[in-house]
C-alpha cells in the first residue's frame, strides 16, 4: 500500500524508473488490480500536488483540434465565389446604411441580406457546410441570390422615390448589387447545378 505524504522505500521495475499510475501517481502506489505494480513508493506532498495539476489540467490537443475545425480557406476567399460573397457583403452593409440615414423602414431587408451573405461567406470559407452533407447547396446559394434580386429591385425602386441623397445612393448600390448577385446565380446556376442535373440523367 502507499503511504501519501509519507516517506517510504520505491519499488521499481525493471527499467529501474518508476512509472505512472491513475491519476498521475506513481504505478507502485497501486496495486495490480487498479493498474499499478504494487509495493510501497515515495509520495510526497509536492508530488501529490503536481499529479492532481496534471490531472485536472485541460486536454490542449483536443481543443486544438476543435479549433481546427473552423480554420478559414485562404484560397477560397481569393477565388471567384469568395470575391463574390465579399462583394455581395460589402454592397449590403453599405445599403443598409444609406437606409439608416434615409429610410429606416427599408433597412431591415438591407440588414437581412446582410446576415445570410455572411453565413453562406463563413460556411464556404470553414468548409463547415460539408458537415450538412443533406443539403442540396447549389440550389440554397441559387435561391438566395434569387430572392436577394427580387428584394433590392423593389426596395431599391421604392426608395429612390423618396428624392434623398442617402436613398438615392442606395438605389444605385442596390442596382450595382443586383447585379452582382445575378452574375452570381449564373455561374451557380452553369457551374454546379447544370452538371449535377446531367449527372443525375445519365445515372
Amino acid at each position: 500500500m502507499c503511504l501519501l505524504g509519507g516517506w517510504c522505500r520505491p519499488r521499481q521495475g525493471h527499467s529501474g524508473q518508476l512509472g505512472e499510475g491513475p491519476s498521475g501517481f506513481p504505478s507502485s502506489c497501486f496495486p495490480s488490480w487498479a493498474g499499478g505494480s504494487g509495493g510501497l513508493c515515495l509520495v510526497g506532498p509536492v508530488e501529490m500536488l503536481s499529479a492532481w495539476d496534471r490531472r485536472d489540467r485541460p486536454p490542449e490537443e483536443g481543443a486544438a483540434a476543435g479549433l481546427q475545425g473552423f480554420s478559414v480557406d485562404k484560397t477560397f476567399l481569393s477565388s471567384l465565389k469568395g470575391i463574390l460573397l465579399e462583394t455581395e457583403l460589402a454592397l449590403t452593409f453599405i445599403i443598409f446604411i444609406c437606409f439608416t440615414a434615409s429610410i429606416s423602414a427599408y433597412m431591415a431587408a438591407a440588414l437581412l441580406e446582410f446576415f445570410i451573405t455572411l453565413a453562406f461567406l463563413f460556411l464556404y470559407a470553414t468548409q463547415y457546410y460539408q458537415r450538412f452533407d443533406r443539403l442540396n447547396w447549389p440550389c440554397l446559394d441559387f435561391l438566395r441570390c434569387v430572392s436577394a434580386i427580387i428584394i433590392f429591385l423593389v426596395v431599391s425602386f421604392a426608395a429612390v422615390t423618396s428624392r434623398d441623397g442617402a436613398a438615392i445612393a442606395a438605389f444605385v448600390f442596390g442596382i450595382i448589387l443586383v447585379s452582382v448577385f445575378a452574375y452570381d446565380a449564373f455561374k451557380i446556376y452553369r457551374t454546379e447545378i447544370v452538371p449535377r442535373a446531367t449527372q443525375a440523367d445519365q445515372q
